[in-house]
């Protein structure tokens, strides 16, 4: 049974950092790429950010690029999202996901539905 279970998050002021986490069990981690995701209320989900399996390929969201790092410990098992200099804009749920492939696919946001195991998700929440 695999099991995703991410931790971190909770509420920050606007431009202070806080650091996300994500444990996944059950399968072969280091075989897949992973996700980061987030959704607020009423609006579509949108992807935060990807990393291959290795952890040599990573891309992120323009909204998050240049704040936010996507890292993983494969002998941990972890995912790790360190977010910088947030922004209100950032408060939503953020989920952790693990890939159907080994590597991030082009147009990899769009593509929630190639992602086969999703975390209950962690809510940040940034106050100005």
């Amino acid at each position: 049974q695999v099991q995703v279970v991410e931790s971190g998050g909770g509420l920050v002021q606007a431009w202070e950092s806080a650091g996300l986490s994500c444990t996944v069990s059950g399968l072969t981690f280091d075989d897949y790429a992973m996700g980061w995701f987030r959704r607020v209320p009423g609006k579509e989900r949108e992807g935060v950010s990807c990393i291959g399996w290795s952890g040599g390929s990573t891309y992120y969201a323009d909204s998050v690029k240049g704040r936010f790092t996507v890292s993983r410990d494969n002998d941990k098992n972890t995912l790790y999202l360190q977010m910088n200099s947030l922004k209100p804009e950032d408060t939503a749920m953020y989920y952790c996901a693990v890939s159907s492939r080994g590597y991030c696919a082009v147009s990899w946001s769009a593509r929630s539905y190639e992602y086969n195991y999703w975390g209950q998700g962690t809510q940040v929440t940034v106050s100005s």
